[in-house]
């Protein structure tokens, strides 16, 4: 769903953009994100050329937002915080652009891959687009009930610069931004309990920086290993020696672990190792581009060495042959 400067509330998995008349344009994005995320003061560096667009996706109680825009200047003043304060702690993490972020008498100044925290119950000053691009930016909205940190150690986390290149921050940028790019496809049922994986993750990872210790839920622990795991798999499809031993060997785990952490799956590993190879080459199969290149070829390019074996499969997942089913796809 498409929300335009004249449109109504967001909805679940909701999409906005800017529209309308240029000077309707800053006054619209700053309805969003007071609707959105809290209410903020916003001035566009440049509001003659200002564009902004977005989405916002429920996961329970949390809330996870992606927007992209023109650099501004932004605020939260206490009359703010008193007219209405949604009680959250926001995890902002940068894609794309600079920002430059002060609260609690701290300032961070973040580029393309660095994060920072903020508290909506406090005011705060920002800039955006410092190098007068646009800026790309996911917030993860976690209410105060739901953080299982106490406040004095998040309170020492606000406004403060922290990377996403290794450990769990890590981890936890790689699961919001597959949040944005699929949370809108999962189905309801399922949204709260990606919310609590991430409210999790955000605390482990905010705790990790600080230096304390705070050992995530096996839950979320398996849940980032599978998502490794999924990783590793798409990375190395192509690979006729991808088997359940070898991934259970890189990533140091025995067979059975690996066994267990597909069990709530929709399919175990090796079936899924085949269905996603069968997808590739029924993918490769349809492209006018690889029309000349044999069956066989593109079997074996996605890890199929037995080209009468890879028959049979296709068949069975497809219900036609791959030749045929090329034959449909391309009209010849």
């Amino acid at each position: 769903m498409r929300i335009a400067a004249d449109g109504g509330p967001l909805g679940q998995g909701g999409e906005f953009a800017a529209a309308g008349s240029i000077a309707d344009r800053a006054r619209w994005f700053a309805e969003v994100v007071s609707r959105t995320l809290m209410p903020s003061e916003l001035r566009p560096a440049d509001a003659e050329g200002f564009r902004a667009e977005g989405a916002s996706l429920a996961l329970g109680a949390v809330h996870v937002a992606r927007f992209t825009y023109s650099p501004l200047h932004s605020r939260r003043t206490p009359r703010m915080i008193r007219e209405r304060d949604p009680r959250q702690y926001q995890l902002g993490l940068v894609l794309k652009g600079t920002a430059w972020f002060a609260q609690n008498g701290s300032e961070a100044v973040l580029h393309p891959g660095d994060m920072a925290l903020w508290d909506t119950s406090r005011p705060y000053e920002s800039r955006s687009g410092l190098d007068g691009r646009d800026v790309e930016v996911v917030v993860l909205q976690i209410p105060k009930t739901e953080m299982p940190l106490p406040s004095q150690q998040v309170d020492r986390f606000l406004a403060r610069r922290a990377t996403t290149d290794k450990g769990l921050a890590a981890v936890l940028s790689d699961f919001l931004l597959s949040l944005t790019a699929n949370g809108s496809d999962t189905c309801r049922g399922s949204l709260a309990a990606l919310g609590q994986v991430a409210v999790e993750l955000a605390a482990a990872s905010l705790a990790q920086q600080l230096g304390t210790q705070r050992t995530p839920s096996p839950e979320v622990r398996a849940h980032a290993l599978l998502r490794q795991i999924n990783g590793f798999i798409d990375r190395h499809l192509r690979e006729p020696a991808l088997t359940p031993r070898l991934i259970a060997d890189r990533h140091h785990i025995s067979l059975r672990t690996l066994y267990t952490l597909f069990e709530n799956e929709p399919e175990g590993v090796a079936e899924s190792i085949r269905r996603r190879r069968l997808e590739r080459c029924r993918a490769d199969l349809a492209s006018p581009e690889l029309r000349d290149r044999p069956v066989r070829a593109i079997a074996a390019d996605w890890g199929f060495t037995n080209a009468a074996a890879f028959s049979r499969l296709f068949r069975v997942a497809y219900g036609i042959a791959p030749s045929d089913y090329r034959h449909h796809m391309l009209g010849t």
